[in-house]
């Protein structure tokens, strides 16, 4: 069987897993893009507050993935839970860094003007300082899902959803008839899956960012 009969043949469970490990990725995204900007807003005004959190969620992506959902089955146990702790923990650097960078960025004299007109600290920050730093944010936010989209294979190592599954029970079945078409096929599904997230924030960037703040 080739490569094109095996897609013919498997495809309603590739379509599965592919939903599976999309879905698995955005909630994990969504996740960390709410905790590392909530960080970033913590600790952008204090220098060793910013170093601590960037230092922090540094130190998780020193943790091998396998070693720290393997950590994370006997607490929360197999599936779903181990998958989304780890992957949420691994999307937090990037976008924590960039909340930082970006909200440090924002011109000090428009911040001194919306304080002037009597803008509070609150206000200030959600009409002003977070839109501004938005399109770093945004870049944090592709990097981490670029991230996570690999990582999440790994996650069938804990019976976790997504395509790792396919990638596994190939690389435990090497030398049968299909072992190298499902390597391939869950390899080059993560591959379309990265592809098309990027492009959608692509989208979002041109439909969230000004024209002269994309200049």
């Amino acid at each position: 069987m080739n490569f094109w009969e095996y897609l013919a043949g498997r495809h309603q469970q590739l379509l599965t897993d592919a939903y599976q490990h999309a879905s698995v990725v955005f909630q994990c995204m969504v996740a960390a893009t709410v905790l590392g900007v909530l960080i970033g807003v913590a600790t952008y005004r204090s220098e060793w507050a910013g170093s601590l959190a960037t230092t922090t969620t540094a130190t998780v992506l020193t943790v091998p993935a396998l070693a720290l959902i393997g950590l994370l089955v006997p607490v929360v146990g197999l599936g779903v839970p181990p998958t989304v702790i780890a992957l949420t923990l691994y999307g937090l650097l990037p976008v924590v860094r960039n909340a930082i960078v970006g909200l440090r960025g924002v011109d000090p004299a428009l911040v001194d003007a919306a304080t002037g007109i009597g803008m509070s600290g609150t206000t200030r920050l959600l009409r002003i300082e977070l839109p501004l730093a938005w399109p770093p944010i945004l870049t944090g936010i592709r990097v981490a899902t670029q991230m996570l989209m690999g990582i999440a294979a790994i996650a069938a190592y804990a019976s976790g959803p997504g395509l790792g599954n396919v990638i596994f029970r190939g690389l435990a079945s090497l030398g049968s008839a299909n072992a190298l078409n499902q390597v391939l096929a869950g390899t080059l599904g993560i591959i379309v899956l990265a592809l098309l997230f990027d492009a959608a924030y692509v989208l979002i960037g041109r439909l969230t960012i000004p024209r002269g703040i994309r200049a």
